[in-house]
């Protein structure tokens, strides 16, 4: 059983859009949506849930009004002002105990947290694991790391070859929760200056990782001087650039219409795709 993860050094360059399309061209495998912040992978794949689980993470303080004096010492500490009216907002609460640990009645309590779920579907393209953090919950990798664990089991139980996961974008927490372990990773970038710069940001945390990298460079022909200049710092770090996809309006004509490109249209975008996943079947044959 192989691992890849798709990654992007920020947010927008197509990489969902391309997981989509892999999960239409791999055969034997699970999906899972790392993305638990904008998980929308979903709307590409229209999954039935067969299996919904809380997701509980971090805590959140209580007051217990019946030992609350109201003295105000818990407002006038708390720097997130989550404290007001002796109430304390779940929104707004840290969960850093601060309070908790001044009151002098012992009437704040720290609560567990529902953060979030995580689900396990079915698609036409095979089984999705996904998740939803919650409103103004904080992604510390740990929903990452249960929706990689339940690809994990599914894909055993199975006996599927892949697991094919979409990561976060940029470098916090959540990507390195995603790409810790993986047998590729495969980063999507753009040529603009925003994505050169994050490209060499990502890169770093997988050579940190001692990853291998595939690099693919959507919509190359926007501005071919720097696909140009990412294609020679890929090669000055080792990686090859294994796809150019280019700009094209059929794109979002596919968006539109819930399908991944390479079932809405055979042109030169879904042609690159589909080398894309035959070079990293490839490389992880070798």
């Amino acid at each position: 059983m192989k691992e890849i993860v798709v990654l992007s050094g920020k947010g927008g360059t197509g990489k969902t859009t391309i997981v989509a399309s892999l999960a239409a061209l791999a055969k034997s495998k699970v999906m899972a949506d790392c993305d638990v912040d904008a998980a929308d992978l979903y709307l590409l794949l229209h999954p039935v849930t067969q299996e919904r689980q809380e997701f509980w993470s971090g805590q959140v303080a209580f007051i217990n009004e019946e030992k609350c004096t109201q003295c105000g010492l818990c407002s006038e500490v708390c720097r997130f002002e989550a404290v007001n009216d002796f109430k304390v907002d779940p929104i707004s609460c840290e969960g850093c105990g601060f309070c908790y640990n001044v009151c002098p009645e012992e009437a704040i309590t720290m609560q567990e947290n529902l953060s979030g779920h995580w689900f396990i579907s079915e698609t036409r393209y095979g089984p999705l694991v996904h998740a939803r953090l919650g409103v103004a919950q904080e992604n510390s990798g740990k929903l990452v790391a249960v929706v990689r664990q339940q690809a994990k089991l599914l894909a055993k139980k199975a006996g599927f070859d892949y697991i094919i996961s979409d990561g976060p974008p940029g470098i916090g927490c959540p990507v390195i929760s995603s790409l810790s372990g993986v047998n590729l990773a495969v980063i999507v970038t753009e040529p603009t200056l925003s994505g050169m710069h994050d490209l060499d940001r990502i890169i770093g945390v997988c050579h940190h990782f001692s990853l291998p990298i595939m690099v693919c460079i959507n919509k190359y022909n926007i501005n071919e001087d720097i696909t140009h200049q990412i294609e020679s710092y890929s090669l000055s770090q080792g990686i090859r650039v294994a796809s150019k996809i280019p700009f094209d309006n059929v794109v979002t004509e596919a968006l539109v219409q819930g399908l991944p490109v390479v079932e809405y249209s055979h042109n030169g975008v879904s042609q690159q795709i589909k080398t894309l996943w035959q070079d990293i079947a490839r490389a992880l044959r070798a």
